[in-house]
């Protein structure tokens, strides 16, 4: 590691710490080590610490620790405890410029908001300037600050840019000459990131009085083009969006290709010309330039030879290849929908860092019409997440137990069942010796520390893990956090190969920050044949709704409801669990 990286890391130390209100004398440490790390520039860490500027005398102890960590391991322990403790919509925040750690406390404990978009809501309906020490003027600032950050075209979460699209649509909807409108380019397509919003409206009158008078719309700062039937508004959020007004026969054809990918588009287009026909502007014409009614997007497909493609699957020429396959065989490929999951395995509740009961969980679950709810919080080494102690154990399944037995009197479809994340250890040692492990109806097993492994130790310590028979899901396999940390070095391939091979399902944590495996990691598990676990990695009730997107992830990794553990009865995930323990 060099002195520049080892800066980095102290950085990223101090900015948590004041976020999470430490001690102010340990942020100032390592804000001091940082900016002389920050000195050694590209110069090996080792023999900075060797020869100066750091060594030890030179730095508070405690930055010593951690440099000594990173040189010894390539992760500093502090920094991931930090990161896991922090909830991830905090970590976003600190990418809006001009809005500091301590601020962000306030804001966190003040209002108990965790994300930009709940920032931005706060911000114009007057709760975040009734806050004590900040008034108008700071909600402004900040607004212009979440503004600056979209103005930059940085990427935002699939459900904050599907909020901000869906507020535009309403709007737009609302318009009388409008007749119909929808969200299209990557938030329809469930891409984990966006950078733009791109909707398609069918309009009865001319299109361009419809979209001149649509740059009208509250919070538009400035339109580029408008004299015709499309334009991009740009918003006083930062944020920008193009608009396509096309007649109603039109709305088909625009919709798709409004929707993408640019080279799906491309390649559809190339493949209908092969049929005799011609794609020009919204309209799909004959070789003798009569036009050929297109109602929907499904007659589109058809007439180039090809199955339906859900907007999910259309990013590269996979999708092209089974669609070209699923209308040679006659039927689409059947990807898996919402309706198909009947449970969900990974929830967290007061007993760890949970923030609701398991009764309210369940409850959650039940009105949600899910007919299992695995319990599944953190294992006794994770101390900052409130891991399970035994005892703690003992009385969380006499808990549900007791829950189980209830909804049995009640007549009611509905269990718990018995579950833990249990950490991997460094050395790929499952958290809880055997015979504690053999009294959970199922394990999760997730990586939490040691990120900074190579690719070779990372991978050797998963592939220990697999070979425990009590774990069930290995759960966020890479470990990344969208917008603010990267995957860890591991070889994936390997991974999915091998929990095939032994019968270990491979977690898509569905959590949007998240979103791991990835649906390029989905494609590969299909390819070996690996189980997947959608996993909400609920915190809280509302946290099941994380089901959706992990739903549309899996659907672009062409994933059917037969490939996914949770998609299949209680009785037949216990199932699961015992065949790999008896294997």
């Amino acid at each position: 590691m060099d002195c520049r990286s080892a800066a980095l890391a102290l950085s990223q130390i101090a900015t948590l710490l004041e976020l999470h209100g430490d001690d102010s004398t340990m942020v100032r440490a390592m804000q001091a080590g940082a900016r002389l790390a920050a000195t050694g520039g590209d110069r090996p860490l080792h023999d900075a610490r060797r020869d100066g500027p750091l060594t030890d005398d030179a730095v508070d102890p405690a930055v010593c620790a951690v440099l000594t960590e990173l040189d010894d391991t390539h992760s500093a322990s502090l920094l991931e405890r930090l990161q896991e403790e922090t909830p991830e919509g905090l970590l976003e925040m600190l990418r809006i410029p001009g809005l500091g750690p301590s601020r962000i406390r306030q804001i966190h404990l003040g209002l108990q908001l965790e994300t930009v978009h709940e920032l931005e809501q706060a911000a114009r309906d007057g709760r975040l300037a009734a806050l004590p020490r900040f008034g108008e003027t700071t909600a402004k600032k900040i607004l212009q600050g979440i503004a600056d950050l979209h103005a930059t075209g940085a990427a935002l979460l699939w459900q904050h840019g599907h909020a901000e699209a869906e507020r535009l649509r309403e709007a737009i909807a609302a318009h009388p000459d409008v007749l119909q409108v929808a969200i299209a380019g990557s938030i329809r397509r469930q891409c984990e990131l966006v950078r733009d919003l791109d909707l398609v409206a069918a309009v009865r009158s001319a299109p361009s009085t419809v979209s001149a008078a649509l740059a009208q719309l509250p919070g538009v700062t400035s339109v580029v083009g408008g004299g015709g039937r499309s334009l991009r508004l740009r918003f006083d959020t930062g944020l920008s969006a193009d608009l396509w007004c096309v007649r109603p026969e039109h709305f088909a054809v625009a919709l798709w290709r409004a929707t993408g990918s640019r080279a799906h588009v491309e390649a559809v287009i190339a493949r209908i010309a092969t049929h005799g026909l011609i794609v020009t502007g919204d309209e799909l014409r004959r070789g003798d330039g009569s036009v050929v009614e297109v109602p929907d997007e499904t007659t589109l497909y058809r007439l180039a030879g090809l199955a339906y493609c859900a907007p999910e699957v259309r990013e590269d020429a996979d999708d092209l290849a089974r669609a070209a396959q699923g209308a040679t065989n006659g039927a689409a490929p059947v990807l898996v929908t919402e309706a198909d999951l009947v449970g969900a395995l990974h929830c967290h509740s007061q007993a760890s860092d949970g923030t609701a009961t398991i009764a309210d969980m369940a409850q959650a679950a039940i009105d949600r019409g899910l007919r299992y709810l695995g319990i599944s919080d953190h294992s006794q080494s994770n101390l900052y997440a409130g891991g399970l102690t035994r005892d703690a154990i003992d009385a969380q399944h006499a808990t549900i137990d007791a829950l189980n037995a209830e909804y049995q009197r009640d007549g009611r479809d509905f269990r718990l069942l018995k579950g833990i994340e249990a950490d991997i250890l460094p050395c790929g040692r499952l958290d809880y010796d055997p015979a504690l492990l053999a009294r959970f109806d199922f394990v999760i097993g997730s990586i939490h520390t040691r990120y900074g492994m190579n690719a070779r130790q990372m991978t050797d310590r998963v592939l220990r893990a697999l070979e425990n028979p009590h774990l069930t899901i290995l759960g966020h396999p890479t470990g990344r956090l969208l917008l603010t940390r990267e995957p860890y070095a591991i070889d994936l391939d390997a991974v999915l190969e091998r929990a095939a091979a032994v019968g270990v399902a491979v977690e898509l944590n569905a959590d949007p920050h998240r979103l791991d495996l990835n649906w390029q990691g989905c494609r590969r598990a299909a390819h070996f044949g690996t189980m997947i676990s959608i996993g909400p990695d609920a915190h809280a009730p509302q946290g099941l709704d994380h089901l959706t997107q992990g739903v549309a992830t899996a659907r672009k990794g062409w994933l059917g409801p037969a490939q996914i553990l949770n998609s299949r009865s209680a009785d037949d995930v216990l199932a699961f669990a015992r065949a790999r323990r008896s294997a």
